[in-house]
């Protein structure tokens, strides 16, 4: 029991982890230097907030970081509940992991080629974030992937709550959805915001539970060789 109170701490940390640094980099440090459709703007911004755009790119290094080791701790945790199923959720959050830091080499690169400061640079530095953005966008099929086990995964182990496994499926599904629409109507943002409306709450309700209860007090019943895996 105290061993998988402890395996499930560690993944909310490392969840949590996740989330601040998804907050950090793409949310708050991108917007603040990506100015869409204007290349001027853009290589400006990176200019003159050259360290606001390194900090942007250790915030996405952060989050790889975080991905990988969520995604390795999710399987240790759910591995004697179904282990073909939580193999499936390590494996998309890591692929998710190497997609991320794609995106990054993307603005890694951008502030590199903004600061030469030559003709052409501008417009390369703003196909470069939009390439970013584009890396991030399609990473959302790894990232609906990754929810859709973790959902099965909780409703089937018996040690949180069920309701939080659905929320975490249709999260996963609105997530592939939310692609689709992007690719095909990328104008519909608000449809793109409602399908990945779910997964914000099922995640926030896994990080929370996980760092606060840990499992359920019903995981005291499992079997001993599952409770010390």
């Amino acid at each position: 029991m105290t061993d998988v109170k402890r395996t499930a701490r560690i993944t909310g940390l490392a969840y949590l982890g996740l989330a601040i640094t998804g907050f950090l980099g793409f949310l708050f440090i991108r917007e603040q230097l990506y100015v869409p459709d204007d290349a001027a703007g853009t290589a400006a911004n990176l200019i003159a907030h050259e360290s606001l755009a390194r900090l942007g790119v250790l915030a996405d290094l952060g989050m790889v970081l975080t991905q990988a080791v969520t995604a390795v701790w999710f399987w240790r945790l759910f591995r004697p509940t179904d282990p073909v199923a939580a193999g499936s959720l390590a494996l998309f959050g890591l692929v998710n992991s190497v997609t991320i830091l794609v995106g990054t080499m993307f603005s890694a690169t951008a502030l590199d080629v903004a600061q030469r400061g030559d003709a052409a640079s501008a417009a390369q530095a703003l196909l470069l974030y939009e390439l970013n953005g584009a890396a991030f966008t399609l990473g959302a099929l790894f990232f609906g992937l990754w929810l859709m086990p973790m959902g099965w995964l909780a409703i089937r182990s018996g040690f949180m709550p069920r309701p939080l496994g659905w929320i975490l499926l249709a999260g996963g599904v609105g997530y592939v959805l939310s692609l689709v629409v992007a690719v095909t109507l990328p104008e519909a943002t608000g449809v793109v915001s409602a399908l990945v409306a779910p997964a914000t709450i099922g995640e926030f309700w896994m990080v929370g539970y996980l760092l606060v209860k840990g499992v359920s007090d019903r995981a005291g019943a499992m079997p001993a060789q599952v409770a010390a895996a």
